[in-house]
């Protein structure tokens, strides 16, 4: 039996493979169409536009990053994931893909802004309080971050953060959507 901090490492750790393995699934259990493939490639679309803004922003670890999306949401990264997997959902068009999605956001993305918001409270203690007091945990504000870093969006940030690699995963499972509604 796990015990809670064993528990938490696990789930912080697996929500990629989480949110894989539920892809992978919603390919199967999809019953697309081209309303539902239009659809939900506008939510993932979305998603992967603020996620990339992020990810150009972001250097993990090294500094609170406070400028583009962060100035209004402590996680656009998560935020964006969230529209990609309401993509997915839309584009399954299936209710069991809908359970799955929710099920792995309220389990593994729950416990990891939990988890981030505490390293980043540890690793930046006096700039964290301020900004959190200021800047929603995940919806957006309508007011930016009044002490935001001017900062512009970096392609070599993105790159390192690796966030090509989402652009990838939803063009292929995007494509697969396409073909299924031919099978």
């Amino acid at each position: 039996m796990l015990n809670k901090t064993e528990l938490t490492k696990f789930l912080y750790r697996g929500r990629v493979r989480a949110s894989l393995i539920g892809v992978i699934a919603a390919f199967f259990l999809a019953r697309p169409n081209i309303q539902s493939l239009f659809a939900g490639a506008g939510f993932i679309i979305l998603g992967l536009l603020l996620r990339g803004w992020a990810c150009g922003h972001l250097t993990k670890d090294r500094e609170l990053t406070t400028s583009g999306p962060y100035r209004y949401t402590r996680n656009p990264l998560y935020l964006g994931s969230l529209a990609i997997a309401l993509g997915v959902t839309a584009a399954a068009r299936s209710w069991w893909v809908a359970g799955l999605f929710a099920l792995i956001f309220l389990l593994f993305y729950a416990v990891t802004i939990v988890k981030e918001r505490r390293t980043m409270q540890e690793l930046f203690p006096k700039g964290y309080t301020d900004y959190s007091r200021m800047v929603p945990l995940f919806f957006p504000g309508w007011r930016p971050y009044p002490n935001a870093q001017i900062k512009s969006f970096s392609w070599d940030r993105y790159r390192s953060n690796k966030e090509y690699r989402a652009l990838v995963a939803a063009l292929i499972f995007l494509v697969l959507m396409g073909l299924k509604m031919f099978i």
